[in-house]
Protein backbone atom coordinates (compact mmCIF):
# COMPACT_ATOMS: atom_id res chain seq x y z
CA UNK A 1 0.00 0.00 0.00
CA UNK A 2 1.32 3.41 -0.98
CA UNK A 3 -0.13 5.90 1.50
CA UNK A 4 -0.13 9.47 0.19
CA UNK A 5 0.82 12.76 1.72
CA UNK A 6 -2.49 14.61 1.67
CA UNK A 7 -2.88 18.37 1.20
CA UNK A 8 -6.34 19.47 2.35
CA UNK A 9 -7.25 22.85 0.87
CA UNK A 10 -10.35 24.29 2.55
CA UNK A 11 -12.09 27.17 0.79
CA UNK A 12 -14.98 28.54 2.85
CA UNK A 13 -15.49 32.30 3.44
CA UNK A 14 -17.76 31.76 6.46
CA UNK A 15 -16.32 28.63 7.98
CA UNK A 16 -17.11 29.59 11.57
CA UNK A 17 -20.81 29.64 10.64
CA UNK A 18 -20.64 26.49 8.56
CA UNK A 19 -22.49 23.34 9.50
CA UNK A 20 -21.75 20.70 6.86
CA UNK A 21 -18.23 21.78 5.94
CA UNK A 22 -17.23 22.12 9.58
CA UNK A 23 -18.36 18.58 10.39
CA UNK A 24 -16.51 17.17 7.37
CA UNK A 25 -13.34 19.12 8.13
CA UNK A 26 -13.30 18.11 11.79
CA UNK A 27 -13.30 14.45 10.78
CA UNK A 28 -10.01 14.63 8.84
CA UNK A 29 -7.94 17.41 10.41
CA UNK A 30 -6.06 15.13 12.83
CA UNK A 31 -5.27 12.29 10.43
CA UNK A 32 -1.51 11.80 10.58
CA UNK A 33 -0.63 12.17 6.90
CA UNK A 34 -2.91 15.17 6.25
CA UNK A 35 -1.68 18.77 5.96
CA UNK A 36 -4.63 21.14 6.42
CA UNK A 37 -4.75 24.58 4.87
CA UNK A 38 -7.67 26.97 5.52
CA UNK A 39 -7.18 29.36 2.64
CA UNK A 40 -9.60 32.09 3.75
CA UNK A 41 -7.84 32.26 7.13
CA UNK A 42 -4.47 32.16 5.42
CA UNK A 43 -5.21 34.87 2.87
CA UNK A 44 -7.85 37.26 4.29
CA UNK A 45 -6.66 39.94 1.86
CA UNK A 46 -6.55 37.57 -1.15
CA UNK A 47 -2.79 38.12 -1.41
CA UNK A 48 -1.86 34.53 -2.27
CA UNK A 49 1.72 33.38 -1.75
CA UNK A 50 2.07 31.56 -5.06
CA UNK A 51 5.49 30.07 -4.38
CA UNK A 52 4.41 28.63 -1.03
CA UNK A 53 1.24 27.15 -2.49
CA UNK A 54 3.19 25.57 -5.34
CA UNK A 55 5.70 24.09 -2.90
CA UNK A 56 2.85 22.55 -0.93
CA UNK A 57 1.40 21.02 -4.07
CA UNK A 58 4.73 19.56 -5.15
CA UNK A 59 5.38 18.01 -1.73
CA UNK A 60 2.02 16.21 -1.52
CA UNK A 61 0.40 13.41 -3.49
CA UNK A 62 -3.35 13.66 -2.93
CA UNK A 63 -4.67 17.21 -3.31
CA UNK A 64 -8.09 17.81 -1.76
CA UNK A 65 -10.32 20.80 -2.50
CA UNK A 66 -13.10 21.21 0.05
CA UNK A 67 -15.68 23.92 -0.58
CA UNK A 68 -19.37 24.74 -0.77
CA UNK A 69 -20.86 24.80 -4.26
CA UNK A 70 -21.32 28.51 -4.98
CA UNK A 71 -23.17 29.37 -8.19
CA UNK A 72 -22.32 26.00 -9.72
CA UNK A 73 -18.64 26.52 -8.98
CA UNK A 74 -16.53 27.48 -5.96
CA UNK A 75 -16.01 30.41 -3.60
CA UNK A 76 -14.12 33.24 -5.29
CA UNK A 77 -10.81 32.67 -3.49
CA UNK A 78 -10.52 29.20 -4.99
CA UNK A 79 -10.87 30.65 -8.49
CA UNK A 80 -8.24 33.27 -7.62
CA UNK A 81 -6.01 30.50 -6.24
CA UNK A 82 -6.39 28.48 -9.44
CA UNK A 83 -5.63 31.49 -11.64
CA UNK A 84 -2.44 32.34 -9.76
CA UNK A 85 -1.07 29.04 -8.49
CA UNK A 86 -1.79 26.78 -11.46
CA UNK A 87 0.24 29.00 -13.73
CA UNK A 88 1.79 28.24 -17.10
CA UNK A 89 5.18 26.58 -16.77
CA UNK A 90 4.19 25.04 -13.45
CA UNK A 91 0.89 23.20 -13.95
CA UNK A 92 0.57 23.36 -17.74
CA UNK A 93 0.95 23.24 -20.77
CA UNK A 94 1.54 19.51 -21.15
CA UNK A 95 5.21 19.49 -22.15
CA UNK A 96 6.34 22.47 -20.07
CA UNK A 97 4.34 22.56 -16.83
CA UNK A 98 4.65 19.07 -15.37
CA UNK A 99 4.93 19.71 -11.61
CA UNK A 100 1.56 18.10 -10.85
CA UNK A 101 1.73 15.10 -13.15
CA UNK A 102 0.62 11.92 -11.43
CA UNK A 103 -0.93 13.61 -8.41
CA UNK A 104 -4.57 12.97 -7.50
CA UNK A 105 -7.34 15.60 -7.37
CA UNK A 106 -10.19 14.98 -4.91
CA UNK A 107 -13.12 17.40 -4.55
CA UNK A 108 -15.12 17.43 -1.30
CA UNK A 109 -18.21 19.53 -1.92
CA UNK A 110 -21.40 20.53 -0.15
CA UNK A 111 -24.50 21.82 -1.89
CA UNK A 112 -27.49 23.68 -0.54
CA UNK A 113 -29.88 22.01 -2.95
CA UNK A 114 -30.85 18.37 -2.41
CA UNK A 115 -29.69 15.59 -4.71
CA UNK A 116 -32.98 15.45 -6.62
CA UNK A 117 -32.54 19.07 -7.75
CA UNK A 118 -29.40 18.18 -9.73
CA UNK A 119 -30.89 16.34 -12.66
CA UNK A 120 -32.52 17.03 -16.01
CA UNK A 121 -35.95 18.55 -15.56
CA UNK A 122 -35.37 19.70 -12.00
CA UNK A 123 -34.54 23.27 -11.05
CA UNK A 124 -30.76 22.91 -11.40
CA UNK A 125 -31.18 21.14 -14.78
CA UNK A 126 -27.85 19.30 -14.75
CA UNK A 127 -26.19 16.54 -12.76
CA UNK A 128 -23.30 17.28 -10.43
CA UNK A 129 -21.05 15.27 -12.73
CA UNK A 130 -21.90 17.62 -15.59
CA UNK A 131 -21.50 20.78 -13.52
CA UNK A 132 -18.08 19.71 -12.20
CA UNK A 133 -16.57 19.25 -15.67
CA UNK A 134 -14.47 22.45 -15.47
CA UNK A 135 -12.71 21.12 -12.34
CA UNK A 136 -12.28 17.72 -13.95
CA UNK A 137 -10.77 19.20 -17.09
CA UNK A 138 -8.46 21.37 -14.96
CA UNK A 139 -7.18 18.20 -13.29
CA UNK A 140 -6.66 16.54 -16.65
CA UNK A 141 -4.81 19.50 -18.13
CA UNK A 142 -2.50 19.48 -15.12
CA UNK A 143 -1.77 15.78 -15.66
CA UNK A 144 -3.59 14.79 -12.47
CA UNK A 145 -5.90 11.87 -11.81
CA UNK A 146 -9.49 12.97 -11.18
CA UNK A 147 -11.20 11.06 -8.38
CA UNK A 148 -14.95 10.75 -8.08
CA UNK A 149 -15.95 13.71 -5.89
CA UNK A 150 -17.31 13.33 -2.37
CA UNK A 151 -20.55 15.32 -2.28
CA UNK A 152 -22.90 16.01 0.62
CA UNK A 153 -26.13 17.60 -0.61
CA UNK A 154 -28.99 19.48 0.99
CA UNK A 155 -26.68 21.09 3.55
CA UNK A 156 -28.76 24.08 4.59
CA UNK A 157 -29.43 25.69 7.96
CA UNK A 158 -31.42 23.22 10.03
CA UNK A 159 -34.33 25.67 10.30
CA UNK A 160 -34.61 26.27 6.55
CA UNK A 161 -38.22 25.40 5.76
CA UNK A 162 -38.42 25.49 1.96
CA UNK A 163 -36.19 22.44 1.45
CA UNK A 164 -35.72 19.77 4.09
CA UNK A 165 -32.11 20.08 5.21
CA UNK A 166 -29.80 17.11 5.66
CA UNK A 167 -29.57 16.57 9.41
CA UNK A 168 -26.34 16.58 11.42
CA UNK A 169 -26.37 12.82 12.00
CA UNK A 170 -26.38 12.13 8.26
CA UNK A 171 -23.52 14.58 7.75
CA UNK A 172 -21.57 13.02 10.63
CA UNK A 173 -22.01 9.59 9.05
CA UNK A 174 -20.72 10.97 5.77
CA UNK A 175 -17.81 12.59 7.60
CA UNK A 176 -16.86 9.24 9.12
CA UNK A 177 -16.99 7.68 5.66
CA UNK A 178 -14.75 10.46 4.35
CA UNK A 179 -12.20 10.07 7.14
CA UNK A 180 -12.03 6.31 6.59
CA UNK A 181 -11.50 6.84 2.87
CA UNK A 182 -8.63 9.27 3.46
CA UNK A 183 -7.00 7.21 6.21
CA UNK A 184 -6.93 4.09 4.03
CA UNK A 185 -6.20 5.74 0.68
CA UNK A 186 -3.80 3.81 -1.53
CA UNK A 187 -2.21 5.77 -4.39
CA UNK A 188 -1.78 2.55 -6.36
CA UNK A 189 -5.46 1.62 -6.37
CA UNK A 190 -8.17 2.86 -8.73
CA UNK A 191 -10.78 4.88 -6.84
CA UNK A 192 -12.75 6.60 -9.59
CA UNK A 193 -16.23 5.46 -10.53
CA UNK A 194 -15.93 7.11 -13.92
CA UNK A 195 -13.24 5.71 -16.23
CA UNK A 196 -10.31 8.09 -16.28
CA UNK A 197 -8.17 8.15 -19.39
CA UNK A 198 -4.71 9.61 -18.90
CA UNK A 199 -4.07 12.67 -21.05
CA UNK A 200 -2.25 11.67 -24.24
CA UNK A 201 0.84 13.64 -23.31
CA UNK A 202 1.50 11.41 -20.30
CA UNK A 203 2.11 8.50 -22.66
CA UNK A 204 4.64 10.27 -24.84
Amino acid sequence: MKQPKVLWNLFHPNFSESRGNRILFESIKDIENVTVSNLYDKYPDNNIDVKQEQELLVSHDLIVFQHPFYWYSSPSLMKEWQDKVLEAGFAYPPKLGTALHGKHWFSVITTGGPDWSYRSGSYNNFTMSELLRPFQQTAYLCGMKWLSPFIVQGVLPSDYEEIKATNDQVIENKAKELAEFIASYDMDETHSIEPVIAPHFLNK
